[in-house]
C-alpha cells in the first residue's frame, strides 16, 4: 500500500497533510481527493466571498496530481 499525502491549497498559502492516507491504487486516491474537495466547496459556498481551492496530492516520491475548485460569477452581487 502507498501512503498518500493531500495537501490543502488556497489564497492564504498551502496546508500540508503531515499524516496521510493509504491506498493499494492511486485511483481510490484521486476519489478521496475529490470527496475532500467536495466537502471543502460546500464549506465554502455558504461564504459572501468564495475562494479557489485546491487538493495537492503526493506521495513520499513527490507530487502525483491536483484536484481543483474555482469559484467563477458573471454576476454582481446584490
Amino acid at each position: 500500500m502507498m501512503r498518500y499525502y493531500f495537501d490543502i491549497r488556497d489564497s492564504t498559502g498551502l496546508y500540508p497533510d503531515e499524516e496521510g492516507l493509504e491506498f493499494p491504487t492511486q485511483r481510490e486516491a484521486e476519489v478521496e481527493a475529490a470527496e475532500t474537495l467536495a466537502g471543502l466547496a460546500r464549506d465554502l459556498a455558504s461564504l459572501e466571498e468564495r475562494e479557489d481551492v485546491a487538493v495537492e496530492v503526493r506521495t513520499d516520491s513527490g507530487s502525483l496530481f491536483q484536484a481543483a475548485f474555482i469559484f467563477s460569477s458573471n454576476r454582481t452581487t446584490q
